[in-house]
Order: structure tokens, then sequence, then C-alpha cells
């Protein structure tokens, strides 16, 4: 049996839960496909993100297990350490 969606049809604003969730390949030349609501951090390091209102590059120490409600356009390779990166949107 499929699972029912209880919240189809209402809107989804910014505080409720993502519906996809997808892993990143960081890269220094390509866009996500889909911008973040949040960034999963499977394992500890650096990452650098291209935040998706504009302005410059930023990068943040993060700690396994983290969930950061980001919006970013671009997880870069340079200077990206952590592991396990999933983008929810």
């Amino acid at each position: 049996m499929p699972a029912i969606d209880q919240q189809a049809g209402l809107s989804e604003g910014m505080v409720g839960p993502a519906d996809n969730l997808v892993a990143i390949t960081p890269s220094d030349s390509t866009d996500l496909a889909n911008v973040s609501r949040a960034i999963y951090v499977g394992g500890a390091g650096n990452i650098v993100v291209t935040p998706y209102g504009g302005g410059s590059n930023v990068t943040l120490a993060v700690v396994a297990g983290a969930v950061l409600p980001i919006r970013v356009s671009r997880v870069l390779s340079t200077g990206t350490t952590a592991t396990g990166l999933v983008n929810l949107y």
C-alpha cells in the first residue's frame, strides 16, 4: 500500500519539512540542481557554500550529524572536507 500524504495540497513554507533528499557532489563550477532548504552533514569538516541570496562564498566548520538550515546554490569542492552531504529541499 503506498504511503498516504496527509499534507498534500497544503502550502509548503520554509518552516515545513523538506520533501526531497539528494546526495551533494561538491563542485567548483556547477550549481546544485535545486536550491537547498537545509544541508545534512554526515562527516565533520568544512563546507564551502555559495549563498542563494548572493554574496561571497562562505566556509563553515561543521560537525557530523548537523543539519544546517541554509539556502545555498552551490557547494564548492575546493575547501570542502565534510563528507556525506545531503541537500534537503
